[in-house]
């Protein structure tokens, strides 16, 4: 006994776009959705998971080129602190004909002299050099001797190195004291 109510105006129209009876709706287009979306998901998580596999690639190829420049880069700084070495710079500083230096002597802000300066000594010719090799060279000649290999001489390597030229001996003065500053 239940009966329908009469609808009249707007609600009428309305309920005329409403189908009159149940209706199943149709299960092809929603199952092929679902399918859908589905077979979607499961390919974009293929691609995603391809994606983090290359990416983890690179980073272990990014890995091993970090570990191999840091391998050369601390080479390099320990062949650095070996020639920056104090007793490996006097020695390089002797080879280059170099000698240690006088006493220092010091300008105050006010211009005045503190110190009595002195020359530095001078080389005797025993003491030169008889030819000044790079740090280049004497890396060459590490590897070298680390060889068994034998090396041939050649002819500019077999000619007698050059005396260097001998200091001037220039005549020394203390620096006079400036009163009155």
């Amino acid at each position: 006994m239940s009966r329908k109510p009469e609808l009249k105006g707007r609600a009428a129209r309305l309920a005329r776009l409403f189908p009159a009876g149940p209706r199943q709706a149709a299960r092809t287009p929603f199952v092929l959705l679902v399918v859908l979306l589905l077979g979607g998901g499961l390919i974009g998580l293929l691609v995603l998971n391809s994606a983090l596999s290359e990416g983890s690639f690179k980073m272990d190829d990014l890995q091993k080129d970090t570990k191999s420049l840091t391998d050369e880069q601390q080479a390099l700084q320990r062949d650095i602190d070996s020639y920056s070495a104090p007793d490996a710079l006097q020695r390089r500083a002797r080879e280059l004909g170099m000698v240690p230096g006088g006493d220092p002597v010091f300008l105050s802000p006010d211009g005045t002299v503190k110190g009595v300066p002195s020359a530095a000594a001078q080389q005797s010719l025993e003491d030169a050099p008889a030819a000044v090799r790079p740090p280049e060279a004497i890396r060459l000649s590490r590897t070298d001797q680390v060889s068994s290999s034998t090396v041939t001489p050649t002819p500019s390597t077999l000619s007698e190195p050059t005396e260097p030229p001998a200091p001037s001996a220039a005549p020394t003065e203390a620096i006079p004291e400036t009163p009155g500053r």
